[in-house]
């Protein structure tokens, strides 16, 4: 039973990741008069059909039907369990199409609805082939046991990793900086450029943030291991690379890397590396300090009005809502990292 709780937690996860991205940015609900909210379901296919939707619609829900297998298809019969995957599937992108008849910025869709089944049970198919890596004895299980804490607060912080893996595709933040709050409360920058002030607080906030991460990543971990390490903040520059590819222009692809960013991949790598053998006590305080004060000074730093006047005017379709779901991730990251350390003293003791 053990082996199954991660793939239940990445399927409950994905699941609230799909219905963010599909339902953002949850207000200006409207009632739709006389018109039946099933009405999308027997309604013709738009004229026009961007390909990359359906490609998007298909693999979006890839995923979730392989996490959905992976959890439920030990000892039971692979064709059932590829049904089961497909009607989830549908029962999930149906919710959320049936949802958004009350927001104006979608339209629901029965072409989606099919795509998305679609993705489901493609994945259910593959999760059924290839779920076995969760399994005992599989390879991911055997590394899991060799390297990640046992039980709920292991998996919840390779969860938080994956989170933040998710918050690097938010071009318009400081690299590795998260919990901007200002636009929440509409609050306006308290420093006024210069390339002075932005070129330390970068560096700041990339160094600070970079220690948080490794050391919340060394918690979760049995034994310390500078190649995962590597690996995870190797894959964080990846995903802020594509970010900036999609969101920015293929031009600005590299635009994060800064002088003041660069500075503080260097600080931050050495002050991890030796973090990383601290006295487990001192890395779990070091560990809050240090992402109470990167969320500080995201919240200190000016705007940059270079990177603003570089961002796009507007996003369409699934780019604008997976846009907004980076931005709301972005945003509380840093409190569920500060509640997964809190839960981790009281459960483990230090």
């Amino acid at each position: 039973m053990h082996h199954r709780r991660l793939p239940r937690y990445l399927c409950l996860a994905y699941t609230l990741l799909l219905l963010l991205v599909c339902l953002h940015p949850f207000r200006g609900w409207v009632g739709i008069g006389g018109v039946s909210p099933l009405a999308f379901l027997i309604e013709p296919w738009q004229k026009y059909i961007s390909l990359l939707d359906v490609y998007l619609n298909i693999a979006g829900y890839v995923p979730f039907g392989f996490m959905f297998a992976a959890a439920f298809a030990e000892g039971r019969k692979a064709g059932r369990v590829v049904l089961w995957g497909l009607i989830a599937s549908a029962l999930l992108s149906f919710s959320i199409e049936f949802a958004q008849n009350w927001l104006p910025t979608r339209v629901a869709s029965n072409l989606d609805l099919a795509t998305n089944a679609l993705g489901g049970l493609t994945g259910a198919m593959l999760g059924v082939r290839w779920g076995h890596v969760f399994h005992e004895g599989g390879w991911l299980q055997r590394w899991r046991m060799r390297q990640i804490l046992p039980g709920h607060i292991g998996e919840l912080g390779l969860l938080l990793i994956g989170l933040w893996w998710l918050t690097q595709l938010e071009p318009s933040s400081l690299l590795f900086g998260a919990g901007d709050l200002r636009a929440l409360f509409d609050l306006p920058a308290p420093m006024v450029f210069s390339a002075r002030r932005y070129f330390i607080l970068e560096a700041a906030v990339v160094a600070s943030s970079l220690l948080a991460v490794g050391l919340l990543l060394r918690r979760c971990m049995r034994a310390p291991s500078l190649a995962f390490l590597s690996g995870v903040l190797l894959a964080g520059l990846v995903l802020r690379t594509v970010a900036n590819y999609a969101f920015v222009s293929p031009e600005a692809m590299f635009a994060w890397a800064t002088p003041g960013a660069l500075r503080g991949l260097a600080i931050g790598s050495v002050l991890v590396v030796v973090a990383w053998y601290l006295p487990r006590w001192s890395q779990h305080s070091l560990a809050s300090l240090t992402l109470l004060l990167a969320t500080a000074l995201v919240n200190l730093a000016p705007e940059n009005p270079y990177l603003g006047a570089s961002l796009h005017a507007s996003y369409t379709g699934h780019l604008f809502n997976f846009y907004g779901l980076t931005r709301l991730v972005t945003l509380i990251w840093p409190f569920i990292a500060l509640a997964w350390l809190s839960a981790q003293a009281v459960v483990r003791r230090w």
